[in-house]
């Protein structure tokens, strides 16, 4: 429903882009994976939303966009900030945002909740299922740091087809931030705090929530 041209942080293969394209509204998406940025443009092609996506690669901590104050709307999906480990790559992402946002226009950003409570584990099946003739079971670990506040999830995609076997690993690391951190480190950017929701449907926010959300706009 927001005016204008929203930006997508961290949008990946389009997961969250395709839904609001064909719900008529113009995305710019941001990557760094070339691989996932040329997926999301093919889906777009293939469902005939190209005309108001563009997917663009590149660093959201210094945003590649010469005209400023260009979108109404920008989201930072599923613990995106919180994937940026420094404290310093924090700050410069959303400096950053804040230069490409127009005056009162809303920064949306979603937060992994509560990661320090996530328990440890090693070597979890997370999945396990067939797609057509492949098999593919993921293998999970939970590594927590203390000291660091990081949260690191390894994970291991293991796909059989026949006598042929293929083995993905990589590993996921979040920071944890809590809701008033993230909020005193947007207000100190600029931006003001106009709401703090606990699911996807508005309700409010606590810290047992399943959903952190936060809805900022700029000053």
């Amino acid at each position: 429903e927001h005016p204008g041209r929203i930006l997508e942080l961290g949008c990946g293969t389009g997961r969250i882009a395709i839904p609001l394209l064909r719900a008529g509204a113009a995305i710019v998406g941001i990557d760094r994976s070339q691989e996932m940025l040329l997926r999301a443009r093919r889906r777009a092609a293939r469902a005939s939303l190209a005309r108001r996506a563009r997917f663009v690669r590149g660093d959201i901590r210094a945003l590649p966009f010469r005209s400023t104050r260009r979108f109404g709307l920008v989201m930072a999906p599923y613990g995106i900030l919180q994937s940026l480990t420094r404290e310093q790559d924090l700050a410069a992402t959303l400096t950053s945002v804040a230069g490409v946002l127009r005056r009162g226009g809303v920064f949306g950003i979603d937060l992994v909740p509560d990661l320090p409570r996530w328990r440890e584990y090693d070597r979890k099946v997370s999945l396990h299922g067939r797609r057509g003739r492949t098999t593919l079971t993921l293998i999970e670990s939970v590594r927590q740091d203390r000291r660091r506040n990081l949260t690191t999830f390894d994970q291991e995609y293991v796909e059989r087809r026949g006598a042929e076997t293929r083995v993905h690993r990589f590993a996921l690391s979040f920071r944890t931030l809590s809701v008033p951190q993230m909020s005193d480190r947007l207000e100190a950017t600029g931006f003001r705090v106009r709401a703090v929701l606990g699911d996807y449907r508005g309700a409010a926010w606590d810290p047992r929530a399943d959903v952190w959300i936060i809805i900022a706009s700029r000053k």
